[in-house]
């Protein structure tokens, strides 16, 4: 049996430190993909000069620009990564494994294993943080609401030995400003669906996110990054229903002093 083609695709923008890894760990696919958002650095750049195709692309929301990106895939399966992420060598063995097979699935999900605060992050629920990233692409889709994107595919969806490696923040204060961006866009997601926060819900909702991240999912297990996680965990949760509550209650007044 020859095995099928496979395309990858990359949604990025100004990921210059981060991206040339990332594709290296895919160097066994067979197309490459990259759909940046009008990267001001040398993003661009350095992911045309190992192969890939690049394609530019006004930002259209998680959601819509990985969907995009999965659009322009040639090839009949598709592994879907951000720039920030890199393929395992026990992943890449299981990729190339499982598309050997005769049985092949609509879609295969794998662990993703992030590096937070100088260690690899194996509690709180930050892992095994399963993510379905290994589909046939006539019967995948990118759902969800912003900026909380999943695939999601028709059929059987089997499961992959080995981790994508996720190095998604810098140092705390890059942390927050992610939060910081995140809730805004899933307050504003929440608004337009017509949900409202209460004062209750905010202060019961980030303290129930954090007992179950350090208490229930065992990030007390991490040591200080664990105890961190989960409470940048509550913070996120916190801040965006405080941003909820803020786009009904927290105008300025008529005379606008």
């Amino acid at each position: 049996m020859t095995r099928p083609k496979l395309s990858v695709c990359v949604v990025a923008m100004n990921e210059e430190a981060k991206i040339a890894d990332c594709l290296r760990s895919v160097d066994f696919a067979d197309e490459t993909i990259v759909v940046d958002s009008h990267s001001t650095d040398r993003t661009r750049e350095i992911a045309a000069s190992l192969g890939a195709r690049v394609v530019e692309r006004d930002w259209a929301g998680h959601v819509a620009q990985k969907g995009f990106a999965l659009s322009l895939a040639t090839h009949d399966w598709v592994l879907c990564l951000d720039a920030d992420e890199r393929v395992s060598p026990e992943l890449r063995a299981s990729i190339l494994a499982a598309l050997e097979r005769d049985d092949l699935p609509a879609g295969c999900e794998c662990a993703r294993r992030t590096w937070y605060l100088g260690r690899w992050i194996r509690h709180g629920g930050w892992y095994p943080d399963r993510k379905l990233r290994l589909a046939r692409r006539s019967v995948a889709a990118w759902t969800g609401v912003n900026p909380h994107d999943r695939l999601e595919v028709k059929g059987r969806v089997d499961r992959l030995g080995g981790d994508i490696l996720h190095l998604s923040y810098d140092s705390i204060s890059d942390h927050l400003r992610t939060i910081d961006s995140f809730t805004t866009i899933a307050a504003r997601e929440k608004h337009a669906a017509g949900e409202r926060a209460g004062f209750g819900g905010l202060i019961l909702h980030p303290a129930g996110k954090f007992l179950r991240m350090y208490v229930a999912k065992r990030g007390f297990l991490d040591g200080v990054a664990g105890f961190a996680v989960a409470v940048s965990g509550a913070y996120y949760v916190f801040l965006k229903y405080a941003k909820l509550w803020e786009m009904d209650h927290g105008r300025r007044p008529p005379d606008g002093r």
